[in-house]
């Protein structure tokens, strides 16, 4: 029992995990279309202002030129980390099945050892061993998780992104102004 205990722990722990970083990549995607939506607005003024005044000039050109780049690089970014997220969610979910199958296994344990019956203690050990595969199998889905969250795509315009030295670690967040030292 003390052993299915740990590894329900263990489970728990790493279901958490997942869980947490499905979180922080669907927000850092959300902010992410909001971005992609703020230069879409931007374009769509400037379409208007070269609608209203008849002749673009190149300076309005390049902007909208600009505008399209970095949509494209913000939407995809953007899906990468819904993707992202995605991914760290079905982690989670299969943690979380181990868990509940170490729970039902401590659960029968404990009754075993209070009517003595070993057949109690048979189907103890079948939710436990169901529980160490879902464990298995999620921590092999999970094998480059944790590389995963430390290889966070890196800003490429240092204009409109924030710079690497100022990026917290991951699992952490932090306040960035532009032209202040972290």
């Amino acid at each position: 029992t003390a052993i299915l205990a740990v590894l329900a722990a263990i489970a728990s722990l790493l279901s958490g995990e997942h869980a947490n970083e499905a979180m922080l990549n669907q927000i850092e995607a959300s902010s992410q279309w909001s971005y992609y939506q703020a230069k879409s607005i931007k374009a769509a003024v400037l379409d208007a202002k070269i609608a209203f005044t008849g002749t673009p000039n190149e300076s309005d050109q390049s902007k909208r030129a600009r505008y399209e780049k970095e949509q494209q690089e913000i939407k995809s970014e953007a899906e990468a980390k819904q993707a992202a997220a995605k991914s760290y969610f079905h982690k989670h979910e299969v943690f979380a099945r181990g868990v509940t199958m170490f729970q039902i296994a401590i659960a029968i344990a404990a009754i075993s050892a209070l009517t003595k019956k070993r057949s109690f203690w048979l189907v103890s050990l079948v939710f436990g061993a169901v529980g160490c595969a879902f464990l298995v199998l999620a921590a092999m889905a999970a094998g480059g998780a944790s590389l995963e969250a430390q290889a966070r795509p890196q800003p490429q315009d240092p204009k409109t992104s924030v710079p690497r030295t100022h990026l917290p670690p991951p699992g952490m967040c932090r306040i960035w102004l532009e032209n202040v030292p972290p």
